[in-house]
């Protein structure tokens, strides 16, 4: 992924709560902008981030796909991809 998505409006981090089965994965390779909440489910950080590496990855881990990265400016999935 680019730091141009950044860039264009940031990324806006989604969690399906229903989904969310609070294993940490998205918390452990991303804790700048994903954490646990009191529930044990994951809760985005912030109301938008910056494009990383880390972020890409902690979405393209979660086992049931609850974790999704989309550009803020369009709403285009960009992790996970198929």
């Amino acid at each position: 992924m680019s730091t141009a998505a950044g860039d264009a409006g940031g990324l806006e981090v989604r969690v399906d709560r229903i989904r969310c089965v609070g294993t940490g994965l998205c918390a452990a390779a991303a804790p700048a902008d994903v954490q646990l909440g009191p529930d044990g489910r994951a809760v985005p950080r912030h109301a938008r981030a910056e494009a990383s590496e880390r972020l890409t990855e902690a979405a393209e881990m979660c086992p049931t796909e609850a974790l999704t990265v989309h550009l803020a400016a369009t709403g285009e999935l960009v992790a996970p991809l198929d």
